[in-house]
């Protein structure tokens, strides 16, 4: 008897040939950790999107894309935020979405003119939730300078929505003679954090966990434009900008690496760690350099030119405690290396999937 032939079906990607550590083929269905930031959403980008909507510009995968329009370059990002809890100390969901957008189009160079907005509520959310929503959201735009000036509203089955999501778009101009972006990074480069590492997920964890740890951990949750644009009155050829939000420092690092084809390491001793993170991390079993920031950036720029940067990003308000944590090198190129304090290195690779879902 001849066994039946069953044809593929064309519209569906072909799984049979990819090789990765974890492919998207051992997951039929999705899970939390291809929302992480780290490898598995790298492989749902890479082998599900990218030939979906392969594109020169989309090809380069950076925090916003920077386009040719009429004559001018305009960035344009788009950004959806699915926090729990909704509000937390030193924000809100509403403060996320406008600053995650300002801050993804400030990692291209360019000041944040517009955005739009999408609410996706809830069957039976609290109007008096969305409206402080709302107004956070309002808020948190004056004050980076933006404007909303498009929207739309979804209501969902109760069940079906938990709460309240958002999306934002943003567009803004790029500056003459800016170039930014991760394949820019070279050997002798310095590697720059804008402050303290973590602060962002472990303020979330503790409220969502319900645990103290002694002291209230607030995010930094902040629209950064300002500080980019104080960094770049005085060097028009930063190399490359990074907010590390989902995966922390140790992901955006690696994306950086991996897109210049150069090696990054870092000196653990100089990694502004606060203790609050330190001491949660540890209790929790976490990395603080793959906890999430949402108002710190990574800066790479060449060594004839950090000093200057980070004075112009000290004399900032967001930039208090900015501090050089490493440098680009020609060695094991791709991969991000830590040396500790007793002489060692310990390669910081990116995770898997995400220690703390959910965190923007």
């Amino acid at each position: 008897m001849v066994e039946p032939v069953t044809l593929p079906d064309p519209t569906m990607p072909d799984f049979s040939g990819w090789t990765c550590p974890l492919p998207l083929r051992d997951h039929p269905n999705v899970v939390m950790g291809h929302g992480g930031g780290g490898q598995m959403s790298g492989e749902l980008i890479e082998h599900l999107f990218v030939p979906a909507f392969g594109n020169p510009v989309l090809a380069g995968l950076t925090d916003s894309a920077v386009l040719e329009l009429g004559g001018a370059r305009l960035a344009f990002s788009t950004d959806s935020f699915v926090v729990q809890p909704l509000f937390f100390p030193g924000g809100s969901i509403g403060h996320l979405a406008v600053n995650g957008t300002v801050n993804d189009l400030a990692m291209s160079g360019a000041q944040a003119s517009y955005l739009s907005c999408g609410f996706i509520l809830e069957e039976g959310v609290e109007l008096s939730v969305v409206a402080q929503i709302a107004a956070d959201l309002g808020a948190a735009a004056e004050h980076a300078g933006v404007t909303v000036v498009t929207g739309d509203t979804k209501v969902v089955d109760a069940g079906h929505g938990d709460g309240v999501y958002l999306n934002t778009a943003g567009i803004g101009l790029v500056p003459d003679g800016i170039d930014i972006r991760p394949q820019r990074a070279r050997p002798g480069d310095v590697v720059i954090v804008s402050g303290l590492i973590g602060v962002h997920g472990i303020a979330i964890m503790s409220v969502r966990e319900g645990i103290s740890f002694g002291t209230e951990v607030v995010s930094d949750c902040a629209p950064l434009n300002g500080l980019v644009a104080a960094m770049l009155a005085v060097a028009r050829d930063v190399h490359v900008l990074r907010d590390p939000t989902r995966g922390g420092v140790a992901t955006s690092l690696n994306e950086i690496a991996k897109a210049a084809g150069v090696g990054i390491e870092l000196i653990e001793r100089d990694l502004p760690i606060p203790e609050t993170v330190a001491n949660a991390c540890s209790f929790l079993g976490l990395d603080p350099l793959y906890v999430a920031n949402e108002g710190k950036l990574l800066a790479i720029v060449a060594r004839d030119e950090a000093e200057e940067v980070l004075a112009a990003m000290r004399a900032h308000p967001l930039g208090g405690d900015a501090a050089v944590i490493g440098e680009c090198v020609p060695a094991h190129p791709g991969m991000v290396v830590t040396r500790t304090a007793f002489g060692a290195t310990r390669v910081v690779d990116t995770p898997i999937g995400e220690q703390l879902p959910r965190i923007c």
